[in-house]
């Protein structure tokens, strides 16, 4: 067993990667997580509003790289919801 302490900067999707030393890279590894705020990043950590946060979401060109046709995209979510009291 190994111990791997490591702070980790989350990715845009917010996923963490966690490279593995090379004796760790063979078969299935047991990962057991701790997750805290880095006291380093604690200072960096933002206070906006909801409000504030869609605004600069929209600065940022909204989400066309996650869902590029919306309508397309909402049809397709409606599409296998069964509406009830319409057997």
């Amino acid at each position: 067993m190994s111990t791997i302490t490591a702070i980790l900067e989350p990715h845009d999707d917010g996923t963490l990667h966690l490279p593995l030393p090379a004796n760790l890279r063979r078969g299935r590894v047991r990962v057991v997580a701790s997750l805290t705020v880095d006291d380093e990043s604690s200072a960096t950590v933002s206070k906006e509003t909801p409000l504030q946060a869609l605004k600069e979401l929209r600065k940022l060109g909204g989400l066309r790289h996650v869902i590029p046709d919306p309508v397309a995209w909402q049809k397709e979510q409606r599409q296998e919801r069964q509406l009830p009291g319409r057997d």
